[in-house]
């Protein structure tokens, strides 16, 4: 370059390096595996290409996405950085689906406790009773709110109430549609729960 020492892709290929080396601001004489591994998986003449074609403020980051994709491609030539993008997506699903499982438990537990709190309740309020017998239309209005009130929220509308408090952030996952119902019939996961006192 100018005079000075040949920038890494002019030392590889053994040609002289001009002060206008495309290669030059990115492949500097002391990093010579950068660019030999660039070299390796795309070839020279293609690069040279990509960086002439992009503006000057864009080939930085073009030579890290070229570097980055041969460094993948090296450990893993048939996937390349597709396997490592795709291992990173499914860890994501994963973690997401953790998530949601154990948002819908906790939310079963919730209503659970609630239900049961509630079946204790179900009495007549002390002052309806002291109102005498012409409250008879009073105290079955309150029997009727208070056993509303106690079946409002029974594990079978967990799938109801999770759409609607995730309709706003695209949705239930599908893996939990009908967990409701599972939660119903089985409750094996919410009694091993309360075995192991992780709630209290």
């Amino acid at each position: 370059m100018g005079g000075g020492s040949p920038c890494a892709s002019c030392k590889l290929l053994r040609r002289r390096c001009t002060k206008d080396c495309i290669f030059a601001p990115f492949f500097p004489a002391d990093d010579p595996h950068k660019f030999a591994i660039v070299h390796k998986v795309f070839g020279a003449s293609n690069v040279s290409k990509m960086l002439q074609e992009l503006p000057a403020q864009q080939r930085g980051d073009a030579v890290s996405s070229l570097v980055y994709e041969a460094n993948a491609r090296v450990r893993d030539p048939v996937y390349g950085c597709v396997g490592a993008i795709s291992f990173l997506q499914n860890q994501v699903s994963q973690l997401q689906m953790q998530l949601a499982v154990a948002q819908a438990e906790i939310l079963c537990i919730q209503m659970q406790q609630q239900r049961r709190d509630g079946a204790g309740d179900d009495v007549v309020p002390p002052a309806l009773i002291a109102g005498g017998g012409g409250d008879h239309h009073a105290v079955a209005a309150a029997m009727h709110h208070q056993q509303q009130t106690t079946t409002a929220m029974v594990p079978e509308d967990v799938d109801a109430f999770l759409m609607m408090q995730n309709a706003g952030a695209g949705g239930i996952p599908p893996q939990l549609m009908g967990y409701g119902a599972a939660a119903a019939a089985g409750g094996a996961v919410h009694e091993a729960l309360k075995r192991e006192s992780l709630w209290t």
